[in-house]
């Protein structure tokens, strides 16, 4: 039987099968090879009991797509929520979630929640000075006063949604405000430092009912996440993430131009025309990737595996303590042992 998975707790999967929910665990096998299963992940399901509803996941089916951070798979869009304030708006963290959604070939839009505080004219304007021109979808929402969820709705219709974004910006606000049954956690932002904490502890699939309708409406509600880092990447490729820099790059005059100080850079040439919270985003990734660089340089990434592939059958290593001496090993060593008498 195929499932859907649309909840991780502990040691125990949850997913949605044509028969219903199963709680499921994971077969030892996968263990070994170290399969990650992620939030949305289809698999294959063994050891069905109908009355208990349980069973063991087997395989892991192919993935369309997925995203580490937080870790969920075969998503149709990502929605970046951020707040106007409390917390301030963060242009590094906003970007480097852009810069994700590129990287993993996601659509991002851009959400900014509580646009009910006031004086946020000015920075409305910036917002939208700086994403529009890149093409990026941009609502503005309020959670409290419930504007923007209308706006907000026609882009959850018919697909998996991911709202990412840091503690405290109200991504269960939102999705409780469209569907108050959902009855997600909420928290105040923190006075003292400006942040929100955890509330969402797992990655769960959730369905929205819109317009008191169900129109195939899912939202992925996850934790915030703060520590992402591009220190997975080499330094020329922190260019390709960044729509106004790939496009200059174009004329630089060598190829291998990482954009900072370089002779003949075409970036560099025309850096009034990148915003400088931009910019300076890019630098600070780019710093990151030299520093991931520099480690593998020195130090090496190679990582042994647990598993191996014959004849597009994935089997488990043995382990050497584990490993059986074969016969022709066996007959060698008497041998020696007898010459060695």
């Amino acid at each position: 039987m195929k499932g859907h998975i649309f909840k991780i707790h502990s040691d125990f999967y949850y997913a949605n099968t044509p028969d219903g929910v199963f709680e499921c665990k994971i077969r030892e096998i996968l263990k070994k090879q170290k399969k990650e299963i992620y939030v949305g992940d289809f698999v294959e399901l063994e050891g069905i009991n109908e009355n208990s509803k349980q069973a063991f996941i087997s395989q892991i089916l192919p993935r369309k797509n997925f995203i580490p951070k937080p870790k969920v798979a075969n998503i149709d869009q990502v929605v970046v929520v951020s707040a106007i304030k409390e917390p301030s708006l963060d242009f590094e963290q906003l970007n480097r979630y852009l810069c994700f959604c590129e990287y993993y070939g996601l659509k991002p839009i851009l959400c900014f929640n509580k646009n009910d505080l006031k004086d946020n004219d000015e920075l409305i304007t910036k917002i939208n000075s700086i994403y529009k021109p890149l093409g990026y979808d941009i609502i503005f929402t309020s959670a409290l006063e419930k504007s923007g969820l209308e706006e907000l709705e026609n882009k959850l219709k018919n697909k998996i949604t991911v709202f990412c974004g840091l503690s405290g910006v109200g991504k269960s606000s939102l999705a409780n405000a469209i569907n108050p049954d959902l009855n997600l956690k909420t928290k105040s932002v923190s006075q003292k430092t400006d942040r929100g904490t955890h509330t969402t502890r797992h990655c769960e699939i959730v369905e929205l009912k819109l317009n008191n309708s169900l129109e195939n409406a899912k939202l992925v509600d996850t934790p915030g996440f703060s520590h992402l880092k591009f220190d997975f990447l080499m330094p020329a490729k922190i260019s390709e993430l960044f729509k106004e820099i790939n496009e200059l790059k174009k004329n630089c005059k060598f190829a291998d131009c990482i954009h900072e100080h370089e002779t003949g850079c075409a970036v560099i040439a025309n850096i009034d025309s990148i915003e400088k919270t931009r910019y300076e985003s890019y630098l600070q990734f780019l710093k990151e990737a030299k520093e991931y660089k520099t480690k593998i340089t020195y130090q090496g990434n190679k990582t042994e595996t647990k598993s191996k592939t014959v004849h597009n059958k994935t089997m488990t290593k043995i382990s050497h303590k584990k490993r059986q001496t074969s016969r022709r090993k066996e007959t060698q060593n008497t041998g020696k042992e007898d010459y060695n008498e």
